[in-house]
């Protein structure tokens, strides 16, 4: 038997790129302003053929079919570039290796019915179409074709896709925007992170082609908030916002998404379907999607407006905190995940770097006391100085500029940059007289599809609370950039009327001092935790229990251990707290993931 890989197009994308410029076979309808309007898949074909010019194919054998059993997974290399090979039940498959979002290795990441779940952020894509499924990121997997002859297995690959190793999905084009009202359009977004662009992706690759319109008080387009933290700091002091973009320019202006930047949205009248600006500008809408995220917190303290006290929002604002921290004192207030990645950046940079938390243990709330305590040694470790079970009272000033941190203890610390990370508020104040229901902390409450009680009204992302599935879908926050993603896909597609519910189950990451923290599940209100591994060591897998049901994981250098929960936790199923040292020994020790459909014990 002989297996043989090729680049294919998906059969349902294919067929899109094949209609003929009036083959529209019934389009569907949506209505704006009382207008009735078509919307159809792009006409222009993008990259029809993979295999337009023969030197962009390669050919090589790279294993024997009977290398691989059921539910096995290998990196094969074809001399230009590497591909997945996947076998489950009894079939062959393959698509890109690496994960678009931040390129890891699928061959590490989980494979459970019919998709593969990325190792470090936990997105999943379908083995038989390479689509992507969960999130974060926004591009799929390259889809290869399999064909099996004799017995090698030969992959037929373009050179092109082999070397990306991703690929965006088909989507529409808006048919005329030169006939639009500057004032009129169909879908308003409210909010230019990741919820507001995955929306306004997934309506184009819906076939949606009328007006979308992004507005966004920020002056870039969409970039990845993450990075902001994560990445700029490990660049040099002239990074530029391009280098976080999430989608060039050239992006936008090809699939017809309108981003008005610097555009800060004041009120909205539901009734007339109209969101005012504070310019005073004002657009109608048919649908809106509300996406503004949160705000952060600032210090109620003598001093606190004062020159090099930072709330870092922009990519602005973290190059200038690195420039003026180098060979500094800086101090950071608030053991937050945003003030606990910054201290471990700069911790190399500045001369020293002081963190003031009100709790005795970082992280307590979220990862438990147990694991604080090792993160908070790590960076002890590293020179960063805590201050514990303290707020600030003060920050002086010398010349104009931050001299002191005076703390409530009496302690008084030298500064010369302040990062303050104390928490965010979400950022609907502008919704209070809208109609909207919101609850008592400012959260836009939705359903399962990302509805407000207003027809046509739709949030998404930081600011809403919905019904999550994993909790008996308790009404709950969750904050993190996965979980955006898929906001906003969802309420696209709710927009188009599919009728398709959140099921997701909520995957965050921290890094700091090169080693990551995954996590997944909703662990609020957890009443014990299980650890396995080594804290001291840094490699352990943290079980979060509430009565007897595991309600979440974290892990540190256990990795896919949290992947492989995630799966567990999408199927449906309940780990109990006696099952951990199963748990840790199935999946880690062994590699058997039979445990996920039920087929272990």
């Amino acid at each position: 038997v002989e297996v043989k890989i090729e680049v294919v197009i998906p059969e349902k994308e294919r067929s899109k790129e094949e209609m003929s410029p009036n083959g529209k076979a019934s389009p569907l309808i949506y209505k704006v302003n009382g207008t009735a309007r078509h919307y159809h898949l792009e006409e222009h074909s993008i990259a029809s053929n993979p295999y337009h010019n023969p030197k962009d194919v390669v050919e090589a054998s790279v294993c024997h079919v009977k290398d691989l059993e059921n539910g096995q997974m290998r990196e094969v290399d074809l001399g230009c570039g590497k591909a997945l090979l996947i076998k489950e039940s009894g079939e062959f498959h393959a698509v890109g290796h690496k994960c678009p979002h931040y390129g890891a290795p699928l061959v590490k990441g989980v494979l459970s019915k019919g998709r593969v779940r990325c190792p470090w952020h936990g997105a999943c894509f379908n083995i038989g179409t390479g689509d992507i499924e969960d999130f974060p990121g926004l591009d799929s997997l390259p889809r290869f074709q399999v064909k099996i002859e004799k017995e090698k297995v030969y992959i037929r690959a373009s050179k092109q896709a082999l070397q990306t190793q991703r690929r965006t999905k088909m989507m529409a084009k808006c048919i005329s925007l030169s006939n639009y009202n500057l004032s009129s359009t169909n879908v308003l977004i409210i909010g230019a992170g990741a919820a507001g662009l995955v929306c306004a992706e997934t309506l184009r690759q819906e076939g949606f082609s009328d007006r979308i319109v992004m507005c966004t008080m920020d002056r870039h387009l969409p970039y990845d908030r993450p990075k902001l933290k994560k990445w700029l700091f490990m660049q040099s002091m002239d990074s530029h916002p391009e280098q976080i973009a999430l989608r060039p320019k050239e992006f936008f202006c090809t699939y017809d998404i309108e981003v008005l930047t610097e555009m800060q949205v004041a009120a909205v009248d539901v009734k007339s379907k109209i969101a005012v600006f504070k310019d005073g500008f004002k657009m109608e809408y048919n649908k809106l999607l509300i996406a503004t995220g949160n705000t952060p917190k600032t210090l109620s303290c003598k001093g606190k407006e004062m020159e090099n006290v930072f709330n870092i929002r922009t990519p602005e604002d973290a190059n200038r905190v690195v420039k003026l921290a180098t060979s500094k004192n800086v101090v950071i207030v608030g053991a937050s995940f945003l003030g606990m990645e910054v201290a471990a950046y700069l911790a190399e940079r500045a001369h020293s770097v002081s963190l003031v938390e009100l709790e005795h243990v970082p992280f307590k709330r979220f990862f438990g006391e147990r694991v604080g305590r090792a993160v908070m040694k790590m960076f002890e470790n590293n020179r960063v100085k805590f201050y514990m079970q303290t707020e600030v009272s003060e920050l002086r000033e010398q010349e104009g500029k931050l001299k002191e941190v005076v703390l409530k203890s009496g302690k008084v610390l030298r500064a010369d940059v302040c990062v303050v990370g104390v928490g965010a508020v979400p950022a609907t104040g502008f919704l209070k007289q809208s109609g909207i229901n919101i609850d008592s902390k400012g959260f836009i409450m939705v359903n399962k599809m990302m509805q407000t009680n207003i027809p046509g009204v739709f949030a998404a992302g930081d600011a809403v609370t919905f019904p999550l599935a994993l909790r008996n879908n308790k009404k709950v926050n969750v904050p993190h950039w996965q979980m955006a993603h898929m906001h906003g896909r969802i309420a696209a597609l709710n927009m188009l009327a599919h009728g398709t519910e959140i099921s997701t189950v909520p995957y965050l990451w921290t890094a700091m001092f090169g080693k990551s923290i995954r996590y997944v599940g909703y662990g609020e209100g957890f009443d014990d935790v299980v650890i396995q591994g080594d804290l001291d060591e840094l490699k352990f897998v943290a079980f979060y229990t509430k009565s007897d049901e595991v309600v979440a994981v974290a892990s540190m250098n256990y990795d896919p251990i949290v992947s492989k929960v995630a799966e567990v936790l999408a199927a449906g199923r309940t780990i109990r707290k006696r099952d951990v040292d199963a748990v840790v020994f199935l999946s880690f020790r062994t590699g058997d993931m039979s445990w996920l459909t039920g087929k272990g014990t």
